[in-house]
């Protein structure tokens, strides 16, 4: 079976988001596993419909190079992100995996990302979803 991650921190209001687009549209033919940098994300990703969830670094160091994809905001790839949610380690375990990352250019860090056009987020939150189909043609 394929495996979604998402990953998110915070509130888990993105991962939530784009976990709910998931199961709208592959419904149970993915293994969705939800990977929050704290317990509230995790809890509202599961929430969400998440097959299963896990929180904190170790959780996310151990499942990135395992999935098939991982979903999230960009900064997930950023050492300190989110209030220093985003440790080094999770950064890396993130970048470094095997897993084809369909990422979303949100940040509240001082970062701005020019060429993308600003989309509120059940816009990015579809076009994910439609590179995510894509590349899962026979789900």
């Amino acid at each position: 079976m394929v495996s979604v991650c998402v990953i998110d921190g915070q509130g888990g209001g993105i991962g939530a988001t784009l976990i709910k687009y998931v199961k709208t549209i592959f419904g149970e033919s993915l293994e969705v596993i939800a990977l929050g940098t704290n317990a509230i994300a995790t809890a509202q990703m599961i929430k969400a419909g998440a097959n299963r969830g896990a929180s904190g670094e170790s959780a996310i160091c151990y499942t990135a190079p395992r999935v098939d994809f991982i979903l999230g905001p960009i900064a997930v790839t950023w050492a300190n992100a989110m209030l220093g949610e985003v440790t080094p380690k999770i950064a890396e375990a993130v970048i470094s995996s095997p897993a084809v990352k369909i990422l979303l250019p949100f940040s509240k860090e001082r970062v701005k990302i020019v060429g993308i056009v600003k989309e509120p987020l059940p816009h990015l939150g579809q076009e994910a979803l439609e590179k995510l189909k894509e590349m899962i043609p026979h789900v």
